[in-house]
């Protein structure tokens, strides 16, 4: 059974929507180290549920679980003090640690989500209210504990993942997919593990990561309905090379055209008319003809020979691109 106290008073009653806490004062958050403010967003902004346990309600529960009552290390400090514990120790120091026992790994969990109850009471105590500095360093002391506590449960479990990835053989499917996808469904059983049905959490979780891995198979199968093929970067071919280059183009021709219409280059009626005719940058003549002429037909109308037309358009083009050159450094 999942509580939800921060959203509604009590899981089992009908639900009766509780506004949110609201954030302290600036001068508040502006006193707290970057991952502090960081992690009072995160408990501010998500749901605050928990899983029940009978024994939560038990005087003394806080030794049991944390080795002692919930104590701040200093009255400013955000973090409470932490007792020795074998299993977090190790997790800490990156020991290897053998499978857990049905007892330590309900331990596990039930200081889990005990620290989840404690941040969702606070939450619903200030529901509607501003944090007060003191209930900001105890909401993020807790909130520490939870996310300490999860990061050891995850740790411990991760080589689970791996294990089914290698067991469930799923043909075409990328191998890290199938171990994020994984991961994500260890994290959502973590969530929602309730250790007091005796059941183990490998047993829970076992099967949501299976799950996991059939979606990712169902994923890749719409997906390759839709795409035959695999993505292949050289059959890929972008027009924007082109694009820029006929603008550029373009651009060339409106400048040559205002240079021969303000003979901006200098050049000679012979010149003009050569370059006009040799390429197209005329009107259309009668005969609807607008397409760029040769040498000889050029040659033809100013009465000369195709070689005396291409000196005269190579000696009009040397003037037409010192021309250009010149309005460009001008810009």
């Amino acid at each position: 059974m999942t509580a939800k106290v921060g959203e509604t008073l009590v899981a089992t009653r009908s639900p009766v929507l509780l506004p949110a806490a609201r954030p302290p004062r600036d001068t508040v958050i502006n006193g707290l180290a970057a991952e502090d403010q960081v992690l009072l967003t995160k408990l501010l902004t998500e749901p605050a549920d928990f899983v029940a346990h009978f024994d939560f309600n038990r005087r003394g529960i806080d030794k049991k679980l944390f080795g002692g009552e919930a104590r701040l290390v200093h009255p400013t400090a955000t973090r409470f003090v932490e007792s020795e514990d074998e299993i977090t120790d190790a997790v800490s120091a990156g020991e290897r640690l053998p499978t857990l026992s049905s007892e330590q790994e309900a331990h596990l969990f039930m200081r889990f989500n005990y620290a989840r109850r404690q941040v969702a009471k606070i939450l619903a105590r200030y529901a509607g209210k501003t944090l007060t500095a003191a209930g900001t360093r105890r909401l993020l002391a807790w909130g520490r504990r939870v996310m300490n506590a999860r990061s050891v449960i995850v740790r411990l479990n991760m080589p689970l993942v791996l294990a089914m990835a290698k067991r469930t053989r799923l043909s075409n499917i990328d191998f890290n997919e199938m171990i994020s996808e994984g991961n994500m469904a260890l994290l959502r059983s973590v969530e929602k593990f309730d250790c007091s049905r005796g059941y183990k959490f490998s047993t829970y979780s076992c099967r949501a990561i299976l799950k996991s891995f059939s979606r990712v198979a169902m994923r890749a199968s719409r997906y390759r309905g839709t795409f035959p093929t695999e993505f292949d970067p050289a059959m890929e071919r972008s027009d924007y090379t082109d694009r820029q280059r006929e603008g550029v183009e373009k651009d060339c021709v409106d400048e040559l055209k205002e240079i021969l219409i303000r003979n901006l280059a200098g050049l000679s009626d012979v010149e003009r008319q050569v370059i006009v005719e040799r390429f197209a940058l005329g009107k259309p003549d009668i005969a609807g003809q607008s397409g760029p002429k040769t040498l000889e037909q050029v040659g033809n109308i100013i009465g000369v020979t195709k070689e005396r037309v291409r000196q005269i358009q190579n000696n009009a083009l040397k003037k037409i691109r010192v021309a250009l050159e010149n309005r460009y450094l001008a810009a």
